[in-house]
Parts: structure tokens; sequence; C-alpha cells
């Protein structure tokens, strides 16, 4: 049995394409207005029913390449989205467990900030972990990250990162966040060990910098 962590696919969820670039699923045609269209057009554009269902089975695809069933995925949040309304062009409605029955592994879910109305019916908001000799605190935003935990694994920012430390007012303590969202780790889980091995290159990398 192995153990993955993950965050933030948004199965489902039409709209994410553009707000957070994933142009590896898009169609040529959504690929070239997400690149052309200026940042008030790209909001009113829609991105076509073909480019979601290619997201959504290009997750669900390189999950089961990787986790066995099973396997323990621990989800820090977000995993699908399902709408109150189906009109605006940003999903679908299809509940959490109809997601999990196309997944292998059994998958812990850890409430994000769209874990709402989509039936993960987690009541996890945080989840400390001993593992590798490490104890470890998952939450879904970085922004409420355990400072007493030398190391966090949240997911939240997408895109915009994949490690970080952040420090108390003070400047007295810090801890590093590890993004496990799937944006930045090829839209699939990762194993703890993969995450640490990418963790301890960039704290050698902080290390000579400084």
């Amino acid at each position: 049995m192995n153990y993955w962590f993950s965050s933030d696919s948004h199965l489902g969820h039409k709209n994410i394409l553009k707000y957070c670039g994933r142009t590896i699923f898009m169609t040529p045609q959504d690929k070239r207005m997400y690149e052309t269209l200026g940042v008030d057009k790209l909001k009113r554009y829609i991105m076509s029913d073909e480019s979601l269902d290619n997201m959504n089975k290009g997750i669900i695809k390189r999950w089961n390449e990787r986790v066995k069933e099973d396997d323990i995925v621990f989800c820090i949040g977000d995993f699908c989205f399902r709408n109150s309304s189906v009109d605006k062009g940003e999903g679908i409605r299809i509940r959490a467990n109809e997601w999990e029955s196309k997944l292998n592994g059994k998958i812990i879910h850890i409430k994000g900030n769209h874990d709402k109305n989509n039936s993960t019916k987690t009541i996890i908001e945080r989840l400390v972990i001993g593992y590798g000799g490490k104890r470890i605190n998952l939450v879904h935003n970085p922004e409420h990250a355990d400072l007493n935990f030398p190391i966090n694994f949240c997911g939240h920012v997408h895109e915009k990162w994949q490690i970080k430390r952040i420090y108390d007012k003070n400047r007295y303590k810090f801890t590093d966040i590890i993004n496990v969202g799937c944006d930045v780790w090829e839209f699939m889980p990762v194993k703890f060990e993969e995450l640490m091995k990418r963790y301890y290159q960039w704290l050698r990398n902080t290390e000579n910098k400084s």
C-alpha cells in the first residue's frame, strides 16, 4: 500500500481551465482564445465542453496510472466542483461520490473552500500525519498553515508556487509549505518520497542563494 497526496483537481469545473491555465487539456480553439484574448474578454469566454471532458478524463487517467486499489490518497481540498446552476459556464453537476467511483484508492478528504455542496461530506478541516519520521500538518489554505510544524502540506494556490517558506510576524518562527495541488505536479497524485525529494532540492537551492 502506498500513500499519495493531491489537491485542487476541481473535477467538473469548466472555468478552472482558464483560471489556472490548464492548456494541456484545452482544445486547439480554446487554447488559441486563452492565449490571445485580453483579461476582460477572457473572463467572458466560456471553455468548451470538449476541453472540460479532456480535463476530467485526463486527471482520472493520470490518477489511476499511479494509484492502486488498496492505496490511500490524502486529498487536501477542492476535489470536485458542483455549482448551483449549470447555465453560467462554471461546470457540470456531478457529485463527489460519482467521481470517486472512477478513481483507484481510498480517498481521505480534507475540506477545501469549494467542498460545500459536492457531497465529499468531510468534516476534516486539518489533519496531522506522522510519516517518514516527520509530523506534517495537512490543511487546504496555506494561510491556515500551522507554524508549530516544520512542514505543512497545502493546496488552494494552484499553479502559483510549489514550495514556500512563511514566517510569523516577528520572524522568530517559520514553516515550509509544500503545495500538493495537481497543477504543479503534472495533474496527478504524488508520493511522500517524491514530495520530500523535491523539498530537499528546494532547500539546497534556497541555502545556496542565502
